[in-house]
């Protein structure tokens, strides 16, 4: 049975996703996450294009194969670059592994998969996942993706042992609230990652590239602004509401630093801030559950 920890490493900011980093640094921060009990860790391809996966090899080289567990993904490759054929799905699966140094993923997701054709995904990747499965190269298989209609559809049609959703439920999105019921009756575990919304509720604010609506980057914003204005780190308040979280597996986390792990892996003890926690989502107000388009069938 597929069980993974409270808080997982979010491997995306090892591949620049979010701006530069140090590849020591990050090296650094893995092994404190270990050594602070952090067993899981999420990577693709696609983060840095290869980068995010090779750094996150380089780390674990030498741990104990027995003391983490490791998702990739498949079928997306590059900014506009989907392919969810079973060939290129295996090529990309044995090219993950060799970045990261290991003969098997425990979790694979397929990535996107809004950017798919969902008949095609159930009838041709997942089978193609699951005899790779068989022959030891992957362990519990599972899909991710922005639209939760696109998560639900796909499960509805296939078997799937994890959902991996992102930017639903967090302080500005609850959404995926909904959803968790009927996942749970199925005994599909549910992942939610970006519980910042990708950085909307960082004191930074977003990257350039972050595709919300200004009216939701604003409203975020002002969220943020609030929380500081009463003396508390937004960040941390977000990632307390993130992980209580009811009916979520694994909570994941973007990490490159020291400091960033040991201030995350604190959150799981510390009480959480609900008075500001009902401030910032007041300051959001009417784009509460506001989303952005991802995908091409939707």
């Amino acid at each position: 049975m597929l069980t993974l920890p409270r808080l997982g490493f979010g491997c995306s900011p090892l591949g620049g996703v979010f701006g530069p980093v140090d590849e020591a640094e990050s090296i650094r921060a893995v092994h404190r996450a270990l050594e602070l009990g952090i067993t899981y860790f999420d990577t693709a391809p696609f983060y840095g294009l290869g980068r995010s996966e090779t750094v996150l090899g380089q780390a674990l080289a030498g741990v104990p194969r027995e003391r983490y567990l490791v998702g990739s993904k498949v079928g997306r490759w590059g900014e506009a670059a989907f392919d969810f054929a079973a060939p290129r799905v295996v090529a990309g699966l044995e090219a993950s592994l060799e970045r990261l140094g290991l003969d098997r993923l425990d979790l694979v997701v397929v990535h996107d998969v809004e950017f798919g054709d969902l008949d095609r995904i159930a009838r041709e990747t997942l089978p193609a996942l699951a005899k790779a499965r068989d022959a030891g190269l992957v362990r519990w298989i599972g899909a991710s993706g922005l639209p939760l209609v696109a998560l639900r559809k796909l499960a509805d049609h296939a078997p799937l042992d994890f959902v991996l959703s992102y930017a639903h439920y967090t302080l500005a999105d609850t959404t995926l609230l909904a959803d968790l019921p009927s996942y749970a009756a199925r005994a599909i575990q549910v992942i939610n990652a970006s519980p910042l919304g990708m950085g909307l509720l960082t004191p930074e604010g977003p990257p350039g590239w972050h595709p919300a609506p200004a009216g939701l980057v604003q409203a975020c914003g002002r969220a943020v602004a609030v929380a500081k204005k009463r003396g508390a780190d937004p960040a941390e308040v977000a990632l307390g509401f993130a992980l209580a979280a009811p009916g979520v597996a694994s909570t994941l986390v973007g990490m490159h630093t020291v400091a960033q792990v040991e201030r995350n892996v604190a959150m799981l003890r510390k009480p959480r801030d609900l008075a500001t926690e009902a401030a910032m989502r007041q300051a959001i107000g009417k784009w509460q559950g506001k989303s952005w388009p991802s995908g091409t069938w939707l």
